[in-house]
């Protein structure tokens, strides 16, 4: 069998696989057993949802599933997480503090992995190879044991007590990452947009962004996504950078919650369902992009 006619062959039975396999994954059973996990996943935030309305003593007494043949709702609950003072702060200030730790943990990491990722996939350079597989395999060092050496470092350098500390550390631990994946998505966009662009003069500033940067945003929404949720619901990090009352996101706040008014334990789903809405908020906007940017260097062709 001749080069050519081999090629179709692989082609014709890889066609047929995949509609094969996209038909078993359409049928009514696979439909209903996504349906069936979808619920089952969906209940408990339900069940969260229902008893951030219900009054405190109907929460400490009978199961949110009541609310069925016992329907009493309030929005008390959200007044009172949101407007108590714990630790000379609220809720609501916790909340602000989360966006601010937040956003900028995202952005730096994005700023540093472009230039690095270009640097890896189009420029070459002695060691190139071997420093990529080094930056990627940074990922393996655990957090844990980089947060007392880290913690000395910002106290020396004047910063400890700021938003400083927690931004650095947060963008440190994710660079690995954010250079790998940006790197695959990087190396699948055709050579010949970055031949064309050196051939008319551009330098590698303008390349990265009028030609590079405009089609990166698949896997730049798909490691926002990862480093959004990441960042937000972030315990640890902040207990050990950010635990002073000018600087506690809302992590830090909810376990002080529990901490301090251990009989207020009925304001935790209020408290738990506030600190939900922007991370959801963040994934229906970007989910489009989610699965195009995971993908990104997995299929060649």
């Amino acid at each position: 069998m001749s080069a050519p006619a081999t090629v179709r062959s692989a082609a014709t039975t890889i066609a047929t696989g995949a509609r094969r396999t996209r038909r078993r994954l359409t049928s009514r059973p696979a439909s209903a057993v996504a349906v069936l996990i979808a619920a089952l996943w969906t209940i408990p935030t339900l069940g969260l949802l229902v008893t951030s309305f219900r009054p405190q003593g109907d929460i400490q007494t009978s199961g949110w599933w009541t609310v069925v043949t016992h329907p009493r709702f309030t929005l008390d609950n959200y007044h009172e997480v949101l407007t108590s003072q714990n630790s000379g702060r609220s809720l609501s200030d916790a909340f602000i503090n989360s966006v601010v730790i937040t956003i900028p943990s995202v952005i730096i990491p994005i700023g540093i992995a472009l230039l690095a990722a270009y640097a890896f996939a189009w420029t070459r350079f002695r060691g190139r190879d071997f420093l990529f597989v080094l930056v990627f395999a940074l990922q393996i060092v655990p957090v844990q044991v980089t947060l007392i050496p880290l913690l000395k470092l910002y106290v020396g350098a004047g910063i400890a007590g700021s938003f400083w500390p927690v931004w650095v550390s947060h963008a440190v631990f994710s660079l690995p990452l954010a250079v790998f994946l940006l790197h695959n998505f990087m190396r699948e966009l055709p050579g010949e947009l970055i031949e064309a662009a050196r051939v008319d003069g551009a330098h590698h500033a303008q390349i990265l962004v009028r030609v590079v940067l405009p089609l990166m945003t698949p896997a730049i929404a798909a490691f926002a996504i990862f480093e959004f949720l990441w960042v937000w619901n972030d315990l640890l990090v902040a207990l050990t950078f950010a635990s002073t009352p000018a600087t506690n996101p809302m992590t830090v706040a909810l376990a002080n919650l529990v901490g301090s008014r251990g009989t207020a334990w009925y304001l935790l789903s209020a408290g738990a369902f506030v600190s939900m809405l922007v991370p959801l908020a963040v994934f229906l906007a970007l989910q489009r992009y989610f699965v195009r940017g995971l993908l990104a260097g997995s299929v060649k062709g």
